[in-house]
């Protein structure tokens, strides 16, 4: 075993220490037609990712204070991970490139419920409510959110195989907890000024509601562009396609449910699938 070998698995040993909705694509902006109804249970196509990959990094954002809509938001009862079981074997496989080179894989975001979609829209549909602008969406009125596309009525983290991630340099430093009222920076303002985040230089932070956070912008270089190529470069090659408007979203495909919009809740699954099964 060569050095750079241990090193790898030395890093990959420390990383390791409802209700269903079945309802057509809206239109980007719209709202869902009809509340949510009470369905079948969790599909077994979906796995928790640390069941497939306990090297990969969580830092589930929507369950915490520190979110663009200013708490935790409808539908995250846990800080965990759910993705159909292809996307996270795909992720597995990114991941084992990455530790090779010295980096891991952190997500902020896995399957999202479509209560939690909801939220987003009421939210940006309350004008009153600008906790969060300074961080979030500085330069993008609230009134914009909707008709520019920053938040919509459906998501393609609902069918189950989509994700925010980001790139981390191991040993992964800790990231301090956010603290509600503190003051907020601007999420495009250099990486030293944002808020702390062990993730390497992107450019601007997660969920930043600004051009900057399109992936080609050709503001973005140096560091922070490498990074973002190193990114879109490794989960391309494992099936994933990345939103252009977003450098941290990525689709794997093809999708096990490419017309359905779930809404169980996100929580630690109460079966345990064995990883590489299919149930």
């Amino acid at each position: 075993m060569t050095g750079r070998d241990a090193g790898v698995r030395k890093a990959a040993a420390a990383l390791a220490a409802g209700a269903l909705v079945l309802s057509p694509a809206l239109p980007a902006g719209a709202a869902p037609a009809s509340p949510v109804r009470a369905g079948p249970p969790v599909p077994r196509e979906f796995t928790e990712l640390r069941a497939v990959d306990p090297t990969i990094l969580q830092e589930m954002r929507y369950a915490t204070e520190h979110t663009f809509v200013g708490g935790p938001v409808d539908g995250y009862r846990e800080p965990v991970c759910l993705l159909t079981r292809s996307a996270a074997r795909a992720l597995h496989r990114a991941q084992a490139r990455l530790l090779r080179r010295g980096h891991s894989l952190k997500v902020y975001d896995c399957y999202r419920p479509q209560r939690a979609v909801d939220h987003f829209v009421r939210w940006a549909g309350d004008p009153a409510d600008e906790r969060m602008r300074a961080e979030f969406h500085p330069r993008v009125d609230k009134s914009r959110l909707l008709a520019d596309g920053y938040v919509a009525g459906r998501s393609g983290h609902s069918r189950g195989s989509t994700v925010d991630v980001t790139l981390v340099r191991l040993p992964a430093a800790s990231t301090r907890p956010y603290v509600p009222g503190e003051p907020l920076v601007d999420c495009a303002a250099p990486r030293e000024e944002r808020f702390p985040d062990n993730s390497v230089d992107m450019g601007t932070g997660f969920d930043c509601f600004d051009t900057l956070s399109h992936t080609d912008d050709p503001r973005v270089r140096g560091a922070a562009r490498a990074n973002r190529d190193l990114l879109r470069g490794v989960l391309a090659a494992e099936g994933f396609v990345n939103l252009p408007q977003e450098w941290w979203h990525f689709t794997y495909g093809p999708e096990e449910f490419p017309g359905t919009y779930f809404d169980f809740p996100v929580e630690g699954l109460r079966w345990r699938p064995v990883p590489g099964s299919s149930r």
